[in-house]
């Protein structure tokens, strides 16, 4: 038995040009799984498949092969039945612009039959910053306005899986912040997708990256950054015999550079393996501090992509 709550199996979706014998491959078997309670990160640049496939689990289109179960329904087979355990948000887009963002909240809450609505609608509202631009349209929302307002039109819906496309898009850091610590306690399975590394960094239990349709790597941060990391950073503070330890650096065969800090140096280890040699040559010294410089998942993704 599995505990995922979203499999996904080869998904693929082929677009066809019209008048143009030409097709574009969006989505090339990709093949995820997400835990129950988990918040998974999918990263990515523009065109890459990460819309496709929300709204592939969505059923807003069909994929052209492969499938995917939601909370034990496939998507295929029983789409009506998978779509009631999902709320989803896409940026900002999915707002009423010519009506009060009261009355957007009101019009989605009455559709999905959300009890007691009203009190709902100014209890999110207030968590999210925006009660009170409720009663203004939204045409005249700032564009981070509008995500709020996105946001919220999503988690008032109470579904168990939430899937996010650009949840924190144009919002300032503040808000970031406020919209991180919000969903991070939903205690919900939440699929996401974001240009922000920080973002990702801060809320996802797990990411992966994609490119050109194809899910390149899937682990937590840590992992991949060791993966990834073929040259290791090691900061060392030194204060006695500095010049001396960084001329005997300087001039082992596992070290690729030696740069110099106001504390210490940087040491570029050519890989992990060359830990115990270091170590060797540390050890003869008194040293303040020993500390792995951590790759962020900015350099990854652009390793990755």
């Amino acid at each position: 038995m599995t505990n995922n709550i979203i499999d996904t199996f080869d998904l693929t979706k082929i677009y066809k040009l019209k008048n143009k014998q030409k097709e574009i491959l969006a989505l090339d078997k990709a093949n995820i799984s997400i835990k129950e309670g988990e918040i998974f990160g999918l990263l990515g640049p523009n065109g890459a498949g990460k819309t496709t496939i929300i709204q592939i689990l969505t059923t807003l289109i069909q994929p052209t092969s492969g499938y995917a179960i939601i909370d034990g329904y496939n998507i295929i087979k029983k789409p009506n039945q998978a779509k009631a355990r999902i709320s989803l948000m896409l940026d900002w887009k999915m707002v009423y612009y010519r009506v009060t963002g009261y009355d957007n909240l009101k019009f989605f809450c009455k559709i999905y039959n959300v009890p007691d609505y009203k009190k709902k609608i100014y209890k999110m509202a207030k968590e999210l910053g925006i009660e009170k631009w409720l009663d203004q349209y939204v045409e005249s929302f700032s564009t981070g306005m509008r995500v709020k307002l996105a946001l919220c039109r999503t988690l008032l819906l109470e579904r168990k899986i939430l899937l996010l496309d650009e949840p924190t898009l144009g919002l300032d850091v503040r808000s970031t912040s406020s919209v991180i610590d919000k969903l991070k306690n939903l205690n919900k399975t939440i699929f996401l997708t974001s240009h922000n590394m920080n973002v990702v960094e801060k809320l996802c239990n797990r990411i992966a990256f994609i490119s050109k349709g194809k899910i390149s790597r899937i682990g937590t941060t840590k992992k991949i950054s060791r993966l990834m990391q073929t040259e290791i950073k090691v900061e060392i503070e030194i204060n006695d015999y500095k010049d001396q330890l960084k001329s005997e650096l300087y001039h082992q065969n596992f070290v690729n550079e030696v740069i110099d800090t106001n504390e210490g140096f940087i040491v570029c280890l050519k890989n992990r393996n060359s830990y115990g040699n270091l170590f060797a040559i540390l050890s003869k010294y008194k040293i303040l501090m020993i500390k792995e410089q951590e790759i962020s998942l900015e350099n990854l993704f652009v390793k990755l992509v």
